[in-house]
């Protein structure tokens, strides 16, 4: 099973999906990314989704509860690169991401997380 790296720049977690999320590999990015909330003390997270074609209801879920668990931390999440067709799906499995905020690209994350936006 494939990790997704999770790189910490400042104060701020970046995850780059650039595999096929399976549920495994999401549950651990969840284990990972808790791990280094509690390690690094970060303020946020960003999550770039861009290379994810699809998604189903589970990884819209954890999606969500990634942003939960970042939340207990004190960090705030911003999922960045959302393809139209991923979008689609998640309002059609009446996923709302409640409590993660959208970006159009991981500049625009970074300057929701510093409260430019």
């Amino acid at each position: 099973m494939e990790q997704v790296p999770i790189l910490k720049i400042g104060q701020t977690l970046f995850v780059s999906i650039q595999i096929d999320l399976q549920d495994e590999s999401v549950l651990r990015l969840q284990d990972d990314l808790s791990n280094e909330l509690a390690v690094t003390g970060a303020h946020g997270v960003i999550i770039d989704i861009t290379a994810v074609e699809i998604v189903d209801s589970f990884i819209g879920r954890m999606l969500s509860t990634i942003g939960s668990i970042s939340r207990l931390f004190d960090a705030e999440t911003v999922i960045v690169g959302m393809r139209p067709a991923v979008a689609i799906t998640l309002t059609e499995l009446g996923l709302s991401l409640s409590g993660v905020r959208t970006a159009l690209n991981a500049e625009k994350g970074l300057e929701i997380l510093n409260g430019k936006t």
